[in-house]
């Protein structure tokens, strides 16, 4: 099973970092509210980013790095695409 790390960016230009299998039904969960909490009263969210990861751990510790990196840091990994 392929995993990913998503980075989305909500309506009032936060942004939230998580994973998932599958980004599209990911993305319709959290547009519908039944998402992350912290994407409930922000909505609508666009994702911005997506990255592959072989395994969940995987895409757990790349979460957790990109999680700690200061918001223009992770504007520049969202532009490099």
């Amino acid at each position: 099973m392929s995993w990913f790390v998503y980075i989305l960016k909500c309506a009032d230009k936060s942004l939230y970092t998580g994973i998932t299998t599958d980004c599209d039904r990911r993305l319709q969960q959290h547009n519908s509210g039944v998402g992350a909490k912290y994407t409930r009263c922000r909505l609508p969210v666009a994702m911005v980013y997506t990255e592959n990861a072989e395994s969940r751990s995987d895409a757990s510790k790349r979460e957790y790095q990109i999680k700690k990196l200061s918001r223009h840091q992770k504007l520049a990994l969202i532009s490099r695409l």
